[in-house]
């Protein structure tokens, strides 16, 4: 698998793509809340496929507030379960310690508390609905 920041229109592209199979598609995300106004400014990441190309996962980064903030996390169904979350997830850590961030935070969907917290991330507050997805605050030192 290769991870890179998506650059290119066409693999910024693919990224929307996947974030529109994932959150609009399948969760029912409405599509002017999935897209916004931060895609202009973020970071995006790609993960595709080593020997095909294929793009299969996404995720993006901010620097918001001086944190790096860290959202857009979708990995394609058919594949889901192969430990490409945990790969893009790294590569946005990695990148965002080479920024020069000491601290990362995310909203994760609460299913995936368990996932994030296997990257070092714990939740804080209360429980919240973003797009009609529950979520918590998630936080770890980089």
């Amino acid at each position: 698998m290769t991870v890179l920041i998506a650059q290119s229109p066409e693999d910024r592209a693919a990224c929307f793509a996947i974030r529109e199979r994932v959150f609009v598609q399948e969760q029912g995300v409405a599509l002017d809340l999935e897209m916004d106004e931060w895609d202009a400014v973020a970071t995006h990441f790609l993960l595709r496929d080593g020997q095909t190309g294929e793009p299969l996962a996404t995720a993006r980064l901010l620097n918001k507030d001086g944190l790096a903030k860290i959202g857009r996390v979708a990995v394609l169904a058919p594949a889901r379960g192969r430990g490409l979350g945990m790969q893009i997830m790294q590569a946005v850590l990695a990148e965002a310690r080479r920024l020069g961030f000491s601290e990362a935070v995310l909203d994760a969907q609460t299913y995936a508390l368990p996932f994030y917290a296997r990257l070092g991330f714990a939740p804080e507050g209360d429980e919240f609905d973003e797009a009609g997805i529950p979520h918590y605050t998630m936080r770890r030192r980089l």
